[in-house]
């Protein structure tokens, strides 16, 4: 008879709010995309620290925007939050996102789970439209996007210099809710 031995892909993933003990497991996701150029245009000197992504965390949290965490047997694997599209009042329903998957978990579902999650939190909060940025080249990303049902609404070529290249940017839109069919 054949045993078969469960691996760590076969334990759940867990998405929650972000606590301060997963800052330091973010900042090593983070730092391994900058490293590899796929964030928008930052370098290593840019690099935010524990206590900057702290605030960051709390600033975000106290405003009542989602900074979440997918965990597997308690390892942080992935992060998202949002932040405002832009500060001035008009826009105050649109959110811009970003989602990290660590290196070793890319192609496990959990970027979907992150999607999935920060969707729904946004909308319940009385958000209206999610955008993002996505490196031309992230090809995951952009299919992640896509199943997610987020329309391609510009492309921005050569916007971002790095890694001694210059790179395009593709951002992506999605309505929440009602979307802009009825008034908040």
């Amino acid at each position: 008879m054949e045993v078969r031995i469960p691996s760590e892909y076969d334990l759940p993933i867990v998405v929650r709010p972000s606590r301060d003990s997963d800052v330091e497991p973010m900042l090593a996701i983070y730092r391994r995309h900058i490293r590899l150029g796929i964030d928008e245009g930052v370098s290593d000197a840019e690099t935010p620290q524990a206590d900057d992504l702290r605030d960051r965390r709390k600033n975000l949290r106290s405003r009542r925007f989602p900074h979440l965490v997918a965990t597997r047997d308690g390892e942080v694997v992935g992060y998202a939050y949002v932040v405002l599209f832009r500060k001035r009042p008009a826009y105050r329903y649109t959110v811009k996102h970003s989602i990290y998957i660590h290196h070793d978990h890319v192609g496990r579902g959990i970027g979907q789970r992150l999607m999935r999650e920060l969707i729904d939190v946004c909308a319940a909060a009385g958000f209206r439209q999610i955008i993002g940025y996505i490196d031309a080249d992230n090809a995951a990303s952009l299919g992640l996007h896509d199943k997610f049902g987020f329309a391609r609404v510009g492309f921005l070529p050569g916007v971002a210099f790095r890694h001694g290249r210059w790179a395009d940017t593709i951002m992506v839109q999605r309505s929440l809710a009602t979307g802009s069919k009825t008034a908040p």
